[in-house]
């Protein structure tokens, strides 16, 4: 057989030799070996099977955070949760962050927010609720009295923790994963577990899908007072939506009333029964 230049190049690249047999009227010389015609048929080879068998996951060098457990996590402190997220791998999405969003605020306040994923100025800031939605947010929060600066006051009654569900940004601010969530759902847990908050904003659809496990939609769960792990939680609109949607604005308004009249009615509660 003959081989053009361009087969000898790519048998080559694959480490092949390559014997022609000699034209009429030339000597023969001695046959190759048997193994040498057999590395000469364009089939793959061994290598190449080698290449691409990969060791099972756990056999890979990886931070600590992908091999622990449930039962691990919930016994962190706030340093180890911090430390775990920061070197987490466990999904895909730790290939194209720029830093991990763990949180911010007072870490034993009174009111905790959750939201759903960090966008760009998240990634980039690694905090939650920046920009234009964490203006929104701030200044929301500023209307009834409460801020995510600690300096602002040392009362944990005035002071609120954000999380997300999500502590790193998916790809182009899509929509989160299910397998996304789930692995990033014990830091959540963990976190509102040292918080101890006594309410909870659930801000957009997938903070109230991770935590009231339901798909209905916002607006028919908005207006009244669920529980998460019996904390009050109320249901309301992402800051980013009131910004494309501001008739919604009101609505959001009337969610934070109803979540100060549950905290309101959580102390005279206690109150009464101590």
């Amino acid at each position: 057989m003959t081989w053009t230049e361009r087969q000898r190049a790519m048998l080559a690249e694959m480490g092949l030799r390559v014997w022609d047999a000699p034209a009429a009227g030339e000597p023969v010389a001695a046959s190759p070996p048997p193994a040498s015609i057999a590395e000469a048929q364009p089939t793959p080879r061994r290598v190449e099977a080698v290449a691409i068998s990969v060791p099972p996951s756990s056999a890979v060098a990886a931070p600590a955070a992908i091999t622990v457990a449930p039962s691990v996590v919930a016994t962190m402190d706030w340093p180890a949760l911090r430390e775990a997220v920061a070197s987490c791998t466990a999904c895909s999405l730790h290939t194209g962050r720029r830093q991990t969003v763990f949180g911010v605020g007072h870490p034993q306040a009174h009111w905790m927010i959750v939201g759903e994923a960090p966008g760009e100025e998240e990634d980039r800031r690694g905090e939650p609720f920046v920009g234009r939605s964490g203006q929104l947010l701030d200044n929301m929060l500023r209307a009834i009295g409460l801020s995510r600066q600690a300096g602002d006051t040392p009362d944990p009654a005035r002071q609120v923790f954000i999380a997300n569900t999500l502590k790193c940004r998916p790809p182009g601010n899509r929509n989160p994963l299910p397998e996304e969530l789930a692995r990033c759902e014990g830091f959540l847990i963990r976190q509102i577990e040292l918080v101890q908050p006594k309410i909870i904003l659930a801000m957009g659809r997938f903070a109230v899908q991770s935590l009231l496990r339901s798909t209905a939609p916002i607006g028919q769960l908005r207006g009244r007072v669920h529980r998460y792990q019996g904390v009050p939680l109320v249901v309301t609109y992402h800051p980013a939506y009131l910004l494309r949607n501001l008739i919604e604005k009101a609505r959001a308004w009337d969610d934070l009333c109803l979540a100060l009249d549950a905290v309101e009615a959580s102390a005279a509660h206690v109150a009464r029964g101590a």
